[in-house]
């Protein structure tokens, strides 16, 4: 069982392409003028000739697209930001009950079509049951990630039905108690740095820019399941309002910060 939790104190370092990217993705549309990337770049501490070097290799590698006076993610970060908005909007109300499990078949695959299917049924949120074996709750809708769709239903065999004790199998494949602690950390973290960002604290924004990305790196490994194989105090939910709300007041102290360079 992989464990799903995020704690504030481990953490990925943020480099320039990671500034750069998380920037793009909490954005829609996902595009930004190149002064103003650039400018919010050099707010989280990267140096503009930094920041444009990143940009050049981003767009080199198919992640960043020019636009006429900037860029817009491209490629694998579109891609991401398909399975980011699936982890801001949360799992449907609705479940019939019904577990959706993925068998790949025995033939041999290379490694680079192993980690593929891996990363796509990821995406998916599936569990591994097994090797070779993945499920989860039929409850999230289909043709929100078509490129690990695809991937998925041309290398496994799909079967529906049901399971007994549905409740002690998700705990069993997902650490929703780790994933639960996480989320608390992160909202005790969001609401001293969210009263700042209130008072139009531009000093916020900084920390505000990690705390945002520790959020949604978090929200993306919730494996969304039903609310009836859910503990009654389950934060997802609360942590979403909570990115929803800090998000707003962070993009409006940053424009406030652009308008005042």
């Amino acid at each position: 069982m992989a464990s799903t939790r995020n704690t504030p104190g481990a953490r990925p370092r943020l480099t320039a392409r990671s500034v750069l990217a998380s920037t793009l993705l909490g954005l829609d549309p996902p595009e930004l003028r190149t002064a103003a990337l650039v400018a919010g770049a050099e707010l989280l501490g990267v140096s503009a000739g930094t920041a444009r070097v990143a940009i050049s290799r981003m767009v080199a590698a198919g992640e960043l697209e020019a636009t006429e006076d900037g860029y817009c993610l491209a490629g694998a970060l579109l891609v991401r930001r398909a399975r980011q908005d699936l982890s801001r909007r949360g799992a449907p109300a609705a479940w019939d009950g019904r577990w959706v499990t993925r068998v790949a078949p025995g033939e041999a695959r290379s490694a680079p079509e192993r980690a593929e299917l891996r990363a796509a049924m990821a995406a998916l949120r599936h569990a591994a049951l097994r090797d070779g074996v993945w499920l989860r709750p039929a409850n999230l809708p289909d043709g929100v990630l078509p490129q690990a769709e695809a991937v998925v239903a041309g290398s496994t065999v799909r079967l529906v039905g049901t399971v007994d004790d549905p409740t002690t199998l998700a705990r069993s494949l997902w650490d929703l108690e780790g994933w639960a602690v996480g989320a608390h950390e992160l909202l005790d973290e969001v609401a001293p740095l969210q009263a700042r960002l209130d008072a139009d604290d531009a000093d916020a924004l900084a920390p505000g820019f990690v705390a945002a990305a520790a959020t949604l790196r978090h929200l993306q490994a919730d494996p969304l399941l039903p609310d009836e194989l859910l503990a009654s105090d389950w934060p997802g939910r609360p942590l979403r309002e909570a990115h929803e709300r800090f998000e707003a007041a962070f993009r409006r102290v940053l424009r406030a910060w652009h308008r005042a360079r």
